[in-house]
């Protein structure tokens, strides 16, 4: 599954754990892991004694009061786009922006070429990308629009205020 990190497609260093596979294994894999945030919630004295960094996943139905409580905690949070119509994940990473979140933002999930630019515009810095949707041309898309009259993560002044 290609993903682009600051518009350049990079080899993905990280583990994803999803609850099946968590249910599984009876032993956390070596190396950076992005776990479910229930998961991390239930579980955070064995991810503290994991030696590789670890990352979690959430969706718009998860705690986010505890997720903004903590996030500063993680070097990486994937925001989870269950459905092309769930449009929560703008709203949560939004949030994060705001509350100075340093590490790598991650879309994951129904990732679509038409919503790569205002995703980062959202503060996305990253994008895991079904391989049957990828295309060169996703790498374009983020320059497709010049001017945007909405403020965005980088800059939240309306264009008649810069």
């Amino acid at each position: 599954m290609p993903l682009l990190i600051n518009q350049q497609i990079v080899e993905d260093n990280w583990i994803t754990l999803s609850p099946e596979r968590l249910e599984e294994t009876a032993e956390l894999p070596q190396g950076d892991l992005i776990v479910p945030f229930t998961y991390f919630l239930e579980n955070q004295a064995v991810l503290d004694a994991h030696e590789g960094q670890v990352g979690v996943q959430v969706n718009g139905d998860d705690n986010l009061a505890e997720l903004y409580r903590l996030h500063q905690a993680f070097p990486l949070v994937a925001v989870e786009f269950p459905v092309l119509r769930d449009g929560r994940g703008f709203s949560i990473a939004m949030q994060l922006v705001r509350q100075k979140f340093q590490g790598q933002l991650r879309a994951v999930g129904d990732v679509a070429h038409d919503r790569l630019g205002y995703m980062e515009r959202c503060g996305f810095n990253a994008f895991q990308i079904p391989e049957e949707r990828f295309s060169q041309e996703d790498l374009a898309v983020f320059n497709e629009i010049s001017v945007h009259y909405q403020g965005a993560a980088e800059d939240p002044r309306p264009l008649f205020r810069r």
